[in-house]
């Protein structure tokens, strides 16, 4: 029975892995839980699963939550209740389902104590791939993506030799926007970038894949998880979501893997790699798909894209500096402070004010995400 702590839990990918648990329930156990402040949500799944240790990681939510569960129940807060489950819980497994920066420090405790990383947080990779890769290696941990492109991608990539790849593939949805033009994107509203079209996220990343952000990051952590350069990635637009990622190798073949899109498919295999397990939760009826569309994504109109490519080949902390940009600016779309089209231009600005640290340390990469929040917030 091997044991499993989900950080983010009460997020899309954390309550898909619990649904995850239950169709595995003879193979995996939880031990902890962690969550923003959905506490209505988390003390369900306390009761549910039987959790004795969670976090919530606001202050007054996680006081609230300790009036309503039995003493045996030990509800720690903050960042530093994060780390303090992170280092020292039982698990085997860390699911890193938190979304942001924030799930930086708890992963790196996790891989100090050579876990196996089910890494849903792209965020990781992004900021401190580098970094990151080098702990992995020290301390015989591993990460398995469970972003649905990165786990397709690694599906095709099995039995196969790195020398071999002409180049990766990833697609995208294209979110509700791909055909509107510059015009029509200066007049959208927070509703209507919360329309996505194939999946049902949280607002942060649904609004990263409306801006085509959201695959600008997982452009850089496909580098960082296979060792591939960025003229090497490529991305299309899928509208299906039904081929999740390919692989085109030297000879001109191409792997893809295809599935009705369900984050629980990816979930189940990053934990049960390398065997598969049987699941109900995907029933794939290729008569209905058959319409399967690609398009070239727009890179000067959907900017973020672009500047997740730039940032990769400008290499040192560039991407960390464009993701807390782009986290603080979302969230100021999100509170209607400024417009769609304004997200990509305090990401550059952030990228021209904040200096730019080659080969940078743990320290250096937390300050310079600390520097440029600051920044992104005093923009407009």
């Amino acid at each position: 029975m091997k044991k499993i702590l989900i950080l983010g839990s009460t997020g899309s990918i954390g309550v898909s892995s619990l649904d995850v648990v239950r169709n595995l329930k003879d193979e995996f156990t939880v031990t902890g839980l962690s969550a923003n402040g959905n506490i209505d949500l988390l003390e369900r799944q306390i009761n549910e699963f039987g959790i004795k240790h969670v976090c919530v990681r606001n202050e007054e939510k996680a006081a609230a939550l300790r009036q309503r569960t039995s003493p045996g129940v030990k509800v720690l807060s903050g960042d530093e209740g994060l780390l303090e489950l992170a280092a020292t819980l039982d698990y085997d497994i860390l699911i890193g389902a938190m979304v942001g920066f924030s799930g930086l420090l708890p992963t790196i405790e996790a891989i100090k104590r050579g876990k196996r990383i089910a890494l849903a947080n792209k965020e990781t990779l992004v900021a401190a791939g580098e970094l990151v890769n080098g702990l992995v290696k020290k301390h015989g941990a591993e990460i398995l993506p469970v972003d649905s492109e990165h786990s397709a991608i690694f599906q095709c990539l099995t039995g196969e030799s790195a020398g071999e790849i002409k180049r990766m593939i990833l697609t995208a949805s294209g979110g509700p926007f791909f055909r509107c033009s510059r015009e029509e994107l200066q007049k959208v509203s927070i509703a209507q970038a919360l329309a996505h079209p194939t999946w049902k996220m949280g607002s942060k990343i649904t609004i990263d894949s409306a801006t085509l952000m959201n695959k600008g990051l997982e452009v850089i952590e496909a580098h960082w998880l296979f060792d591939v350069p960025a003229d090497k990635i490529d991305v299309v637009i899928h509208p299906q979501s039904v081929i999740h990622s390919m692989v085109e190798f030297t000879d001109g073949s191409v792997k893809a893997q295809l599935s009705k899109p369900d984050m629980k498919l990816p979930i189940q295999y990053a934990l049960t790699y390398p065997e598969r397990r049987p699941a109900d939760f995907v029933e794939n009826n290729f008569m209905l798909m058959n319409n399967l569309t690609f398009h070239q994504p727009d890179k000067t109109l959907f900017e973020c894209l672009q500047i997740a490519f730039d940032v990769l080949e400008e290499g040192g902390t560039s991407a960390c500096i464009a993701n807390a940009a782009n986290e603080i600016a979302v969230e100021k779309f999100l509170n209607g402070q400024i417009g769609f089209m304004d997200i990509p231009n305090i990401i550059k600005s952030c990228l021209s004010g904040i200096p730019n640290h080659k080969a940078a340390d743990l320290e250096t990469i937390v300050e310079t995400d600390r520097q440029t929040r600051i920044l992104a917030r005093e923009l407009k």
